[in-house]
């Protein structure tokens, strides 16, 4: 049995109270709030055993690297990876995807092309645009539908995905629009022309269960803080082959195998990826989040957001002069939910539902390119996670109907 209830008294933050107003926190795709387990285990880290990793032969030092090492068997465990050495830690998604497009795209050529799509994070756009620059490499991308889905047949027409691709870059749930894409089939279809899959798990691990060896993906990111964790913590899961076969993407301390004036050889993964101090009260702290996720179920997790986000649909629909970007029904999509009302602008959308407790996001969620496809300069957008509750989902529709009511008579409203 679910208990939502049971949940929200795990987090002390979703006690607080704005004003008169009781926190309704509808940002988790932005950031997860963080329950009483992770903060206990960073606070026992730092207070009884913060040493540096792999480098301290004393007792803390040993203490420290198996705490680290641990919290990457852990997330491998958590994601289905085939072996801990899979599972690279950085300091969030967006530094995983900068390390997979400089070290798989090392070896892109003029004439080669890597595909991405209309709805990517930033984080999934900037940096393939970085090496397709410097390579000579030709950047395509997906267009979407109306309705916020990728534009599978205009992409078969198109030869999109052909002998030329290299690498193609997904996200697997929008963090916009909340889009669902069918990375197994695209997969499949870059495989057949011997090109790699990076996938942007950022606002998919968090809510569903993830077995990556069934995915088809070749290198995937996700970041911890979007997933009860610490900020500071994210991972980049590749297939060791892969990993192996794969330059490094910073140099310095702990990547190296044999450091000469002249050259150096480099470590096995993960090593190889992990220059310097790592993050590792932040590992440790993702390990306890993995922990809360198994206990919750993933499964569990996913029912609820699934209930919540249908919920919110029907709710926010019923509201007049309120669009919704992308699909309008629970199906193949995550939780994130953007809107707009008509002639309110999101920042101010944002304000007057903060000073009624309701903490959202306004503006283009770094996906500016979506936005400007849907035909909107920006939005605003609720994500739910698995404390949300459909009282909070009410308190959402009651501030919005506010604010459209308040904002109504300088339109002529």
């Amino acid at each position: 049995m679910f208990d939502v209830d049971a949940i929200r008294r795990d987090f002390p933050i979703l006690s607080r109270t704005q004003g008169d107003h009781p926190l309704v926190y509808l940002d988790s795709g932005n950031t997860s709030q963080k329950p009483q387990a992770v903060i206990d285990a960073l606070s026992e880290h730092y207070s009884r055993h913060n040493a540096n990793v792999a480098r301290a032969m004393h007792l803390l030092g040993a203490e420290a690297t198996e705490a680290y090492e641990g919290a990457r068997s852990a997330v491998a465990g958590f994601i289905g990876a085939a072996r801990p050495e899979e599972v690279v830690f950085t300091k969030n998604a967006s530094e995983a995807l900068n390390l997979a497009a400089n070290t798989l795209g090392a070896g892109l050529q003029p004439g080669d092309e890597v595909v991405i799509s209309v709805m990517e994070h930033h984080s999934n756009i900037v940096p393939w645009q970085l090496v397709c620059e410097r390579t000579g490499a030709t950047l395509r991308w997906f267009d979407v539908t109306d309705d916020g889905r990728l534009d599978l047949e205009s992409a078969e027409r198109d030869h999109l995905i052909n002998e030329r691709t290299k690498i193609v870059s997904l996200t697997w749930v929008s963090n916009v629009v909340g889009t669902r894409n069918p990375i197994t089939e695209i997969a499949a279809k870059a495989h057949e022309v011997g090109a790699n899959v990076v996938v942007d798990a950022s606002q998919a691990v968090p809510h569903q269960a993830t077995f990556v060896q069934s995915l088809g993906a070749d290198l995937m990111a996700f970041t911890g803080h979007k997933m009860l964790g610490p900020t500071g913590i994210g991972v980049l899961w590749g297939r060791y082959d892969l990993l192996a076969s794969l330059p490094p993407f910073l140099g310095g301390g702990e990547m190296i195998e044999v450091v000469e004036m002249g050259h150096s050889t480099y470590a096995a993964p993960p090593y190889r990826f992990e220059a310097g101090t790592p993050p590792i009260a932040q590992a440790v702290g993702l390990g306890a989040a993995v922990k809360y996720l198994e206990g919750v179920g993933m499964d569990a997790v996913e029912a609820h957001d699934h209930e919540i986000t249908a919920y919110a649909l029907d709710k926010l629909q019923a509201i007049d002069g309120l669009t919704i970007l992308g699909p309008r029904e629970a199906v193949e999509r995550g939780s994130a939910l953007s809107f707009n009302l008509d002639g309110v602008h999101p920042h101010d959308v944002m304000q007057v539902l903060d000073s009624r407790g309701v903490a959202i996001r306004g503006g283009h969620h770094c996906a500016r390119p979506l936005h400007k496809r849907l035909g909107h300069q920006s939005s605003t957008r609720a994500s739910s996670y698995l404390y949300t509750t459909t009282a909070e989902i009410d308190a959402l529709a009651d501030a919005l109907v506010h604010t459209r009511n308040y904002f109504a008579p300088r339109f002529g409203g």
